[in-house]
């Protein structure tokens, strides 16, 4: 049991998502658990009904009694938040950023000297408690507050801690990913349609595909490689798809969707910083 009190700034779908896989999981009791954002009492009331937290206005929150604050509000408003919490923490409290586009490096130079600063990159599977989960330490981070963290975001899937610079293939890998599954499925779906058999069969048989697969990979000892090969018979239907994947650049494609992911990845984290450097 986590002993630790968490406070969420900002109450947004992600800020919700890791609350519920929190919650759910019972590693740390829902007292232990604050949320707050600037106004919208609403929203508040909405959380606190659906989960049990604890829910405050901003300007109410105890800053004292926090441990870890998860920052979770719109990119557009770190510069303000940032400004507002710095005299309000301690060195001893850690800064833990869902925010994409925002370094530790930007966060620590705007806070107190030695602030423990930690970066996050969920994926949109946290609601169903399946994120691949990125945690990058700032300079000042302790291991034991990583390590905390680190079992925190477990509640909402696996947790994989990275240095920073690789966060932007992290984000073509996992932070998009997602979207390079769905896309496959669009295809499984108007191929099979257009061979006569049922969407909603096809789903059900694309996703099986696809977790059986994924399970296979992740509880057998052989590589993916090795996994392929085991079910690729010479001459075979196997062997027939994936030569048609290879003349039609199936695995180029999916290099360059990657690649392309990370580099738009690194080209936000630059206008973003940029932006919020200029409007100061």
């Amino acid at each position: 049991m986590i002993k630790q009190t968490i406070a969420f700034l900002g109450a947004g779908s992600m800020a919700e998502a890791m609350i519920s896989g929190m919650v759910e999981s019972g590693k740390i009791p829902k007292e232990q658990i604050i949320v707050t954002n600037r106004s919208n009492q609403d929203r508040l009331n909405e959380i606190h009904d659906k989960y049990g937290v604890r829910t405050v206005l901003k300007d109410e929150l105890n800053y004292a009694e926090v441990d870890q604050f998860i920052l979770a509000m719109k990119p557009k408003d770190i510069e303000a938040v940032l400004e507002d919490i710095k005299e309000k923490i301690q060195p001893d409290q850690v800064l833990a950023s869902v925010l994409a586009g925002i370094s530790t490096s930007y966060m620590e130079e705007r806070l107190n000297e030695n602030q423990q600063v930690i970066r996050v990159m969920p994926n949109t599977s946290s609601m169903l408690r399946e994120s691949a989960t990125a945690v990058c330490p700032g300079k000042y981070a302790a291991m034991d507050n990583v390590v905390v963290a680190k079992e925190l975001l477990e509640a909402i899937g696996q947790v994989f801690i990275i240095e920073e610079d690789k966060m932007d293939v992290f984000t073509g890998i996992a932070g998009s990913g997602p979207a390079y599954f769905y896309y496959l499925m669009e295809h499984i779906e108007e191929t099979g349609s257009a061979e006569g058999m049922d969407r909603e069969t096809l789903r059900e048989i694309g996703a099986q595909t696809l977790l059986g697969a994924a399970k296979m990979i992740l509880e057998r000892e052989e590589s993916p490689s090795e996994l392929r090969e085991n079910v690729t018979s010479p001459n075979g239907t196997t062997a027939a798809g994936l030569d048609a994947l290879n003349r039609n650049g199936g695995g180029a494609a999916i290099s360059e969707a990657i690649k392309g992911a990370a580099s738009r990845s690194k080209e936000l984290s630059k206008e973003l910083e940029g932006l919020l450097v200029g409007s100061k």
